[in-house]
């Protein structure tokens, strides 16, 4: 949808995360085998044993999507686009550990055990916050859109996920409502 380059480090993560589903044509990436490969999801939702955890798993990633995208927005100073589960409390379940790179005794936090896309995430958000970035992830103000992007406007008030769509449209309508 936007025109911007992606999110820096482990960001592009949540930014592709929260990018999977298009409101103004209402496809959802999550939808395809293709879509849920990228995140590690179960490629195939058929299988009378699998069928219902790999739902499940499915249906926790559009969870953690639209909590995602409800934060985004409170980064660009917009209520929730909808009722939706506390990021926090997702987050808060997703264990992490402390990794030290043996070579330069660096530390950081990376997703446990089998590195699941709520673990993943909770590590890039986690990144993020340390990095300084994690506030520059937004949600596009425009209601039909909402698309994360990277804000790297000097003053970091960037409003659209694309000048030339969203803000466009947005400033046709104040011009015609005047």
């Amino acid at each position: 949808m936007n025109d911007r380059s992606a999110a820096p480090g482990s960001l592009a993560l949540v930014e592709s995360l929260v990018n999977t589903l298009d409101l103004e044509s209402g496809a959802d990436a999550l939808d395809t085998a293709e879509g849920r490969a990228r995140f590690g999801l179960p490629e195939n939702l058929k299988g009378a044993d699998a069928a219902g955890d790999a739902a499940g798993e499915v249906a926790r990633a559009r969870e953690l999507r639209e909590s995602l995208r409800a934060a985004l927005l409170a980064h660009a100073g917009h209520p929730p686009h909808r009722e939706v589960t506390p990021l926090g409390g997702l987050l808060a379940s997703a264990p992490l550990l402390v990794t030290i790179d043996e070579h330069d005794g660096s530390a950081r936090l990376a997703a446990a055990g089998a590195a699941s896309l709520l673990s993943r995430t909770a590590a890039a958000v986690a990144e993020a916050l340390i990095a300084g970035t994690w506030t520059r992830l937004k949600a596009c103000e425009a209601v039909t859109c909402h698309w994360a992007y990277y804000d790297r406007s000097p003053a970091g008030r960037g409003r659209w996920c694309s000048m030339q769509v969203c803000g466009a449209r947005a400033k046709m309508r104040r011009y015609r409502a005047k």
